[in-house]
């Protein structure tokens, strides 16, 4: 059975670019400060130092960045977050790289197959879709972003 591919968080990210730019992270940029949110924002300029009368306007952020930092989640994550201590538990990499254009810093996890071992920091990465979670009873595949080294087979 096929399964339907469903953003874990509608209007995150598009997999498909209208541009043809293929994955990208959505965020919004203030008409009046320029100042770029992810996540997005949509009610109002977090920007302490705006002007205010602007349009909160979405845009889809850098495809690549460079590593900033990294880590690794080796264990289930503890009380009061929702686990089930039968399912097998698999260790992922997390990524936090400072976007290209935009200069911030987004969080992500690693394609899976890269590791700490693989990465370091300044290290070229991009953006891609990926799967959180698949969910057999409902058919659906919940998909988010991940970054993978540029040039990298992971």
């Amino acid at each position: 059975m096929a399964l339907t591919r469903t953003p874990v968080v509608s209007g995150w990210f598009t997999e498909s670019a209208a541009d043809g730019g293929g994955f990208r992270l959505l965020g919004t940029r203030c008409s009046a400060c320029t100042a770029v949110f992810f996540p997005r924002e949509d009610a109002y300029c977090r920007n302490p130092g705006c002007p205010g009368g602007g349009e909160l306007v979405e845009v889809r952020l850098s495809p690549r960045g460079r590593v900033w930092s990294y880590t690794d989640g080796r264990y289930r994550p503890p009380a009061p977050y929702v686990s089930d201590p039968a399912a097998p538990w698999e260790p992922y990499t997390l990524v936090a790289v400072e976007l290209e254009a935009e200069g911030m810093v987004v969080l992500g996890q690693a394609v899976p197959g890269v590791g700490v071992a693989d990465l370091a920091v300044g290290m070229e990465v991009e953006v891609v879709g990926g799967v959180l979670n698949e969910d057999a009873d409902t058919a659906t595949a919940w998909t988010t972003w991940q970054f993978k080294p540029v040039g990298g087979d992971a």
